[in-house]
């Protein structure tokens, strides 16, 4: 059994692998902002029987990210799993942005990524898998950019892909994996009601994928199906 570390994991996705982890008898870190106001959260921790740690992780601080990592007890981590991220407001095209909330998504969804993968880095290199997985978007694809919009969201997904591939370079020495992965259109308060895949759908077929990477796959960018994404 693995040892696995989700961010961002009090509600949506993050909740939903936590959830199917757990039920596979895995064990879950599940970091979140406020871990104590996380009810489903807290229900998973009571029914895990000791195999689900809950840390108060804020991936837009350093200090909170590093305090963490210096509390948890775990001595290896199997799989590292960035799902941490936030979408922003409407205000996201030429002529409204709102250069404030610009800068949060990328502190958050770019920054708080790294910040992760380094202060949890020696865990993961000293694991079996050693697998670091970052959910990122098709809206961070330069190539299938075809109908404009969301830039402040579009660029921290865009510039995160870049970060987790030049980290798949420089950590390829190490035996780390680092894959970006699209989770497609989900029913979660970020992707709304119209989405196409349940948050169960989408999670299960991403940890088909995450179950199979390796040295090889290092550095590419993956749909939730299995197939490459285009950059």
């Amino acid at each position: 059994m693995m040892t696995i570390l989700v961010t961002g994991a009090s509600r949506g996705l993050g909740l939903e692998f936590t959830r199917q982890y757990l039920a596979e008898g895995h064990t879950v870190i599940a970091a979140a902002r406020n871990p104590g106001a996380a009810h489903s959260l807290q229900q998973l921790e009571r029914d895990s029987r000791d195999r689900l740690t809950l840390a108060q992780v804020d991936v837009a601080d350093t200090t909170s990210v590093r305090g963490a990592a210096a509390r948890l007890p775990a001595a290896t981590i199997d799989v590292l799993i960035n799902c941490a991220g936030v979408f922003g407001g409407e205000e996201q095209a030429i002529g409204s942005i709102d250069y404030g909330e610009w800068i949060r998504l990328l502190d958050v969804n770019l920054l708080g990524g790294m910040r992760v993968c380094e202060a949890f880095l020696e865990r993961v290199a000293h694991s079996d898998r050693r697998v670091v997985v970052t959910i990122t978007s098709g809206l961070g694809s330069l190539a299938d950019n075809a109908s404009g919009r969301y830039i402040a969201y579009r660029t921290s997904k865009a510039a995160v892909n870049m970060a987790m591939r030049t980290a798949a370079i420089d950590l390829r020495p190490r035996g780390i994996t680092c894959v970006v992965l699209n989770p497609g259109w989900v029913k979660t308060d970020m992707g709304g009601p119209n989405a196409k895949l349940s948050p169960e759908q989408s999670v299960s077929a991403m940890r088909r994928v995450i179950s199979t990477l390796g040295p090889a796959d290092s550095g590419r960018f993956y749909n939730y199906d299995g197939r490459e994404y285009p950059w």
